[in-house]
């Protein structure tokens, strides 16, 4: 038997047919590709502007708690330093009358003597809140040490500390913020989550210096919109930022709060 030979114009047919499915699927991927190149390019314009949200979101608060410092710093001064540095001014006045008896002599010796001591105290306090001086001389862990007795101090709290980390004092610059976000979290489980115990921890794993803050308070809901933009809560994640760390937070009303946070 002897192959049928195809005909001249069925076989111009097949490679015209052919070429024009190859150039269908070329088409096709071509605008698969070109459709996909656009979400993506448009899915990583979105997480820029995103990126670019939060750190705005970021340097916002981080001004805003500048600017709060400023005004508290500015009250503590107006109210607890220069009203009494002028009641002071204005007995030393009196003290140059010649009429005065002995006696009002001592009494405003004593009241000059009295609210210098005071205004010294409070000139203290101001500085200790800007760089805790045990921290600036002897590190991150003194400091925290500090700070956790002056709040089991105030018999409202029990704070349990413990550090498994040696921290340089050539850190203290970056440290001061490890430090602020303890503050923060220890005001806040204090003044609004009503805790009674509180436990901090730190340690090393896999080369991340890491910190575990816990407390036995009221907690609150993390997905709340006002939790997550409150001041507060804001001030500390700029503060993770800038020591290029991480920070979980977990919480449950009336369970409680646990927080882990590496740096």
């Amino acid at each position: 038997m002897t192959e049928r030979a195809i005909p001249e114009n069925e076989l111009i047919s097949v490679i015209i047919y052919t070429c024009i499915g190859f150039l269908l699927m070329s088409l096709v991927l071509v605008l698969f590709f070109y459709f996909s190149r656009k979400k993506i390019v448009k899915s990583t314009l979105e997480k820029k502007n995103l990126e670019l949200q939060y750190q705005k979101d970021l340097l916002q608060a981080t001004i805003l708690t500048q600017e709060d410092e400023r005004k508290r710093i500015a009250r503590d001064l107006h109210d607890d330093i220069s009203s009494k540095l002028n009641v002071v001014s204005l007995n030393s006045y009196l003290l140059a009358a010649s009429e005065l008896t002995q006696k009002e002599v001592v009494e405003i010796t004593s009241n000059i003597i009295n609210l210098t001591a005071k205004a010294l105290e409070n000139s203290r306090r101001i500085a200790h809140d800007l760089l805790p001086p045990t921290l600036d001389n002897f590190g991150l862990h003194a400091g925290v040490e500090e700070l956790c007795m002056e709040f089991s101090s105030s018999k409202s709290v029990v704070v349990n500390y413990e550090n498994r980390i040696h921290f340089s004092n050539s850190e203290n610059d970056r440290l001061l913020h490890v430090f602020r976000i303890l503050q923060e979290l220890m005001n806040n489980s204090l003044r609004h989550g009503k805790a009674t115990v509180i436990t901090i921890l730190f340690e090393e794993k896999n080369g991340l210096r890491i910190c575990k803050y816990s407390d036995n308070g009221i907690g609150f809901d993390v997905n709340s919109q006002g939790s997550k933009n409150g001041l507060g809560m804001k001030n500390i994640e700029s503060r993770i930022a800038f020591l290029n760390g991480a920070i979980s937070i977990n919480s449950l009303l009336n369970k409680g709060v646990e927080v882990v946070f590496n740096f």
